[in-house]
């Protein structure tokens, strides 16, 4: 027996779904991305552990952040016609629309995803090739090991617009791009109850 799709997840035109259309979705589950014009659901429950990590590495960049760069959580990037994701922390220049539903990559700084399962090859491909592209100038993926975060920092390269590593941050990270940031990271999680 197979079940008929909702109406709302058919897609209106042969390329897909546009980045716009994802503001007329209300029947859509809350963290609902476009890559390629289609539409992708987190379906996982989210772990703790992934939640405490977005939420303490959103905390100490706001600490940090100079006054005209904001720091987000799960607001999605407009990339173009048929990409939307929806990172998990981003920091964006000031001033921006607080009504707006999404940032363009001229806004953004720095974008964050921390791996879940069902998110790697997303973050560690898909994205890391799209956020390039965009132009987006830093990106950061930050994974799991012995239940401590470490994060891996990548910036754009000009000459091939592709992103470079600069680093594989384990215990503490501190750089100087974006802006001067410094983290305990074996406190972000063993700090927060856990």
């Amino acid at each position: 027996m197979t079940s008929a799709l909702p109406e709302w997840m058919r897609p209106p035109r042969i390329e897909g779904w546009f980045a716009d259309d994802l503001d007329h979705l209300p029947e859509a589950p809350r963290h609902t991305e476009l890559i390629d014009g289609a539409l992708v659901f987190m379906m996982s429950p989210q772990r703790i552990w992934h939640a405490i990590v977005v939420d303490e590495l959103r905390t100490a960049l706001r600490g940090q952040a100079p006054a005209d760069i904001g720091i987000m959580r799960e607001i999605t990037i407009r990339l173009d016609k048929l990409n939307r994701p929806e990172p998990d922390v981003l920091a964006v220049s000031k001033p921006y629309d607080t009504n707006a539903t999404f940032f363009v990559p001229a806004q953004v700084l720095l974008v964050i995803e921390v791996v879940s399962p069902e998110s790697a090859h997303r973050d560690r491909t898909v994205k890391l090739r799209k956020y390039a592209e965009a132009g987006i100038a830093h990106y950061w993926i930050v994974e799991e090991e012995d239940e401590a975060p470490v994060v891996h920092t990548y910036e754009i390269d000009g000459p091939t617009q592709a992103y470079v590593a600069t680093g594989i941050h384990r215990t503490e990270l501190r750089i100087s791009r974006p802006f001067p940031i410094a983290i305990d990271l074996d406190g972000l999680v063993s700090g927060s109850g856990n």
